[in-house]
């Protein structure tokens, strides 16, 4: 598998695109502070630092690891510049410089294998997949609970202003875009696993996390508006559950105990919005299981508002938003059935295993127990 000068320009789109969701936070932010809305305000602050955080420190382990792999030591400098909230500016540094020799420049004919000892176009891709999981664990940890408070706050205000309408699609455009990149990425870095060909399995597969997630977001703001209790309650509720399913599963992700502790944790957190695949392994049962609960408690939060209708909430947006929850689980469904049905990548010839994703055989990478589905 090569790295080429279009999965450069897509690493480049990348960083922009994680550039400008962080200048949209901060300017959200600072409008709820300016406008008065301090609730609001603080918990866009949390939301981006509980996710920059947990970048961070999975940024700063998978160096150490990397280092240690290659007999070296981890330097100071790397600690500052995660401790500054710069790792993944650094990764991407070294991602970039890296890719664009590869996709530009080098030449197989010309350079020596033996003597690099590694395929460069493998190094490259592998820390372009360390990136795209990274923007993952951010997207969800910051980016989901973001977009639920802007729609909670655009509905109950009634109207909204230029901020929260390009936060909203900021947003919307980095948890799709994140998502599929990571599928492109890691697909791409595993040697047993066939890519995503064309242009339809990635756009079939971005429809059906796009809308199931959105019809899911919506039902989430509804029963904030129904009761703030009930809807902290059943996301900390499924957020618990995922990470028991995560122990249950004896995920092995991290090197050290502790990172391992944290990843299950961000398991558990990413699973309250989306389904993947922890290990690697069949998961047809529970991704059934997980989408049954999902449209159930979704039809369940739908018809219990209509039974409640709430003053506080402005129902000239109830209907349309009930069709919308309706008609964009359904699409998702409908998606995921197609894209797993005819459009999900075979897998290899080497591998024989009737899975979705199969079982994976061993391979040199750190994405080895991680697939997302």
């Amino acid at each position: 598998m090569k790295y080429t000068k279009l999965d450069f320009v897509t690493s480049v789109l990348g960083i922009i695109i994680y550039i400008i969701d962080l200048i949209v936070d901060i300017w959200v932010s600072i409008r709820f502070f300016h406008e008065g809305q301090y609730v609001p305000g603080v918990l866009t602050v949390s939301f981006v630092l509980f996710g920059t955080l947990v970048v961070q420190c999975f940024s700063y382990s998978w160096f150490k690891a990397d280092l240690k792999k290659a007999g070296q030591e981890i330097q100071h400098c790397f600690l500052l510049l995660h401790c500054l909230q710069g790792g993944v500016f650094t990764r991407y540094w070294f991602a970039l410089k890296r890719g664009y020799y590869v996709a530009f420049k080098y030449s197989s004919k010309t350079d020596n294998f033996v003597e690099e000892q590694i395929d460069p176009h493998k190094e490259v891709i592998d820390r372009v997949t360390d990136l795209s999981m990274l923007r993952l664990f951010d997207t969800y940890l910051e980016g989901c609970p973001q977009l639920a408070l802007q729609l909670y706050t655009l509905l109950e205000n009634g109207q909204a202003n230029y901020t929260q309408y390009a936060a909203i699609m900021v947003s919307c455009c980095a948890i799709s875009c994140s998502t599929v990149d990571y599928q492109i990425a890691l697909r791409k870095s595993l040697p047993d696993k066939n890519p995503l060909k064309g242009p339809w399995p990635k756009l079939i597969y971005l429809f059906y996390k796009l809308f199931t997630l959105s019809s899911w977001m919506l039902s989430i703001v509804l029963l904030l508006f129904l009761n703030v209790k009930v809807a902290l309650f059943l996301l900390l509720l499924l957020w618990f559950l995922g990470i028991l399913w995560a122990f249950k599963e004896q995920t092995d992700f991290c090197a050290s105990r502790s990172m391992e502790f944290i990843y299950r944790i961000v398991v558990g957190f990413i699973l309250t919005f989306t389904f993947f695949n922890i290990k690697g392994q069949n998961t047809k049962c529970p991704m059934s299981c997980y989408y049954t609960v999902r449209v159930l408690t979704t039809l369940g939060i739908v018809i219990v508002f209509w039974f409640c209708p709430l003053s506080i909430f402005n129902s000239h947006y109830f209907i349309p938003i009930s069709i919308t929850i309706a008609l964009t689980l359904l699409l998702g469904i409908i998606f995921l059935i197609v894209y797993y049905g005819t459009l999900h990548p075979n897998k290899s010839k080497e591998t024989t295993l009737d899975e979705i994703d199969g079982k994976p055989v061993q391979r040199d990478c750190r994405m080895k127990y991680f697939l997302m589905e």
